[in-house]
C-alpha cells in the first residue's frame, strides 16, 4: 500500500481557518427556524448542528431521522446514542409528512438509526413514512439515506418499492479503516448494497465518505473507484470532526486543495455529481443530486 499521505494539518495545530462558518441567516432560514421551534420539529440539521443548516434551508432542503435517536449499532465516528432502541412509533411517518409540509420543504432527505433489533430493520416504517410523505406533499422530491439493513434484499426491496428520487447509502470511510471506524458495518456489504440498488432500477444512487482519519490518498481513489464500478451516480467527501472526546480523533485536516482534486478525479470517473469539500455532508447540496 502507498503511504502517500493526504495533504494536511495536524489537529495539534488547532482547527484550520477553512473550517470557520458564518452563522446562518437569511429570511427562509428564519422563516423554519422559528417554525421547527414552535411545533418541536425534528431535524438531522438542529440535532447534528450542521455547518451547512442555513444554506439548505434556505434552498428548501432540510433532514429527518426516523426510529427514534438511539442506535443498534457502536460507530467510532458518530454523535447518535448507542443502547436499546424505544418501540417503533408507528405515528412516525404521518408526523414526518407533516413536519414536512408545515417546513414547506421542497427536497427531504430521511434517514435513520440502525435498527438490528427488528426483524425487519425498520424498512417497513421506512417505506410507510416514504408513502405519507408522497401522500402530503406530492410535489416534495426524496432522498432516502439508508443503513444497509445487513444487506438483505427483502428489506432494500421497501425502499426500492417506494421509488424515492435518490437512495443513498454511505461508506463513510475506506476498506482498511470500516472495522475501527463503522465496527457492525462491512465494506464489501455496504457495496454489495449500492450495486443492488442500481440493478434493481434505482433512478439515483449515492453514498458518502469521511476524510481524516488516517486514510491514504490511493485508498480514497480505490474508494471513488469501487463506488462507480457499483454504478454510484453521486459522491459527497467531507472532513471529520470528533463529535466528542468519546470518539475517534482527528487525525489530520484535509486542506480545500486536496478536496477540490479528489472533485476534478471524481468527475473525470463518471459521477454525475461530487461533493468535495471540508464543510461537505451527506446532505449537502441534495436538491441538486435528483437532476
Amino acid at each position: 500500500m502507498s503511504t502517500e499521505t493526504l495533504e494536511r494539518t495536524t489537529p495539534s495545530k488547532g482547527k484550520p481557518k477553512w473550517l470557520r462558518v458564518k452563522l446562518p441567516t437569511g429570511k427562509k432560514y428564519t422563516q423554519l427556524r422559528s417554525l421547527v421551534d414552535k411545533y418541536d420539529l425534528h431535524t438531522i440539521c438542529t440535532s447534528g448542528s450542521c455547518p451547512n443548516m442555513g444554506e439548505c434551508w434556505g434552498e428548501g432542503t432540510a433532514t429527518f431521522m426516523i426510529l427514534g435517536n438511539v442506535c443498534t449499532r457502536s460507530c467510532g465516528f458518530c454523535g447518535v446514542q448507542t443502547g436499546r432502541p424505544s418501540s417503533v412509533d408507528w405515528a412516525e411517518p404521518e408526523k414526518v409528512a407533516r413536519s414536512i409540509k408545515i417546513m414547506d420543504i421542497k427536497h427531504a432527505v430521511v434517514t435513520s438509526v440502525d435498527r438490528d433489533d427488528l426483524k425487519d430493520m425498520g424498512s417497513i416504517i421506512w417505506a410507510e413514512t416514504v408513502k405519507a410523505i408522497r401522500r402530503m406533499n406530492p410535489d416534495t422530491t426524496l432522498e432516502t439515506l439508508i443503513p444497509d439493513f445487513q444487506g438483505i434484499e427483502k428489506h432494500l426491496d421497501r425502499i426500492i418499492e417506494v421509488a424515492p428520487e435518490v437512495v443513498s447509502h454511505n461508506m463513510e470511510t475506506v476498506k482498511r479503516l470500516t472495522r475501527e471506524v463503522r465496527i457492525q458495518a462491512k465494506y464489501e456489504r455496504s457495496l454489495n448494497v449500492l450495486r443492488y440498488l442500481h440493478d434493481t432500477g434505482v433512478n439515483r444512487t449515492k453514498s458518502g465518505i469521511m476524510l481524516g482519519l488516517g486514510e491514504y490518498e490511493d485508498e480514497v481513489l480505490k474508494t471513488m473507484s469501487d463506488l462507480r464500478e457499483a454504478h454510484v451516480d453521486v459522491v459527497t467527501i467531507g472532513q471529520y470532526l470528533q463529535p466528542s472526546k468519546k470518539h475517534l480523533p482527528v487525525k489530520e485536516f484535509i486542506s480545500p486543495d486536496q478536496f477540490k482534486k479528489y472533485e476534478t478525479i471524481g468527475l473525470e470517473m463518471g459521477f454525475r455529481h461530487v461533493e468535495s469539500g471540508p464543510l461537505v455532508r451527506s446532505s449537502y447540496k441534495a436538491h441538486k443530486h435528483i437532476y
